[in-house]
């Protein structure tokens, strides 16, 4: 089992920047496509951003510009950058990694966008 925990979301301001974590441990053997997912209560979770081990990146056109998706294979760490934020941004936002042929989920941060 993967056990993945995410850190570093928030209030922010409108026009604000944020930096998202996700840590990845236990049974991890080669991870390969790691991302992030956001969700607003009510509504279908969404991508933002995946990152290839090789460090290709799909990023969300809602975010394109704006958001950054990030790695660190030795660390088994994936970043998403937040800049310039807007209200809408606000959701709860998850990692995934997918490793052999599972995906793992963190539990989710909070991240909110208010003056």
């Amino acid at each position: 089992q993967v056990q993945l925990v995410e850190s570093g979301g928030g209030l922010v301001q409108p026009g604000g920047s944020l930096r998202l974590s996700c840590a990845a441990s236990g049974s991890i053997f080669r991870i390969y496509d790691m991302g992030w997912y956001r969700q607003v209560s009510g509504k279908q979770r969404e991508l933002v951003a995946t990152i290839t081990r090789e460090g290709s990146t799909n990023t969300a056109d809602s975010v394109k510009g704006r958001f950054t998706i990030s790695r660190d294979n030795a660390k088994n760490t994936v970043y998403l950058q937040m800049n310039s934020v807007k209200p809408e941004d606000t959701a709860v936002y998850y990692c995934k990694v997918v490793q052999l042929w599972s995906d793992y989920w963190g539990p989710g941060t909070q991240v909110t966008v208010s003056p």
